[in-house]
């Protein structure tokens, strides 16, 4: 009789005390497990070419000043805070400002080229740039008589 063991969560921290020397996978995993539920501010995430990318990130309502790109371990960090602004009254409030942080995480060898923002856009320009010591190479075969 086989018997069927069914994981119905995903404990990491358990698993973590059985990995040693997993330490950054298992804290990746735990922020990417605790980015699940955040769905603000939307964004795309677009294949130019084989090595190079762009993510979009829609930032309505944001100013010059009020959004943060930052890189930092190959984590790649956009933060929009906004500035306290004067209190208005809304009869309706359909588009969020809220303050938030997004997060992704780079490959290596994936550098940003640039950021951008325009009609509400902020796109961030990356490339994958691979070291000529890493790139595939043929080796020339010398022969002799």
């Amino acid at each position: 009789m086989t018997k069927t063991l069914t994981l119905r969560n995903f404990d990491i921290p358990t698993i973590h005390k059985f990995g040693i020397g997993f330490d950054n996978m298992f804290d990746e995993l735990l922020r990417l497990n605790s980015q699940q539920s955040i769905n603000y501010p939307p964004y795309n995430i677009l294949k130019n070419t084989e090595d190079s990318f762009s993510i979009e990130i829609a930032v309505a309502g944001f100013s010059e000043g009020e959004i943060t790109v930052n890189l930092n371990n190959r984590v790649l960090t956009i933060t929009g805070k906004k500035e306290d602004s004067v209190e208005t009254e809304y009869l309706h409030k359909g588009i969020s400002d809220r303050d938030f942080i997004r997060e992704f995480t780079l490959a290596e060898h994936v550098e940003i080229v640039n950021a951008t923002q325009k009609n509400g856009m902020l796109t961030i320009n990356l490339e994958r740039i691979i070291p000529e010591e890493m790139k595939p190479k043929t080796i020339a075969i010398t022969y002799t008589n």
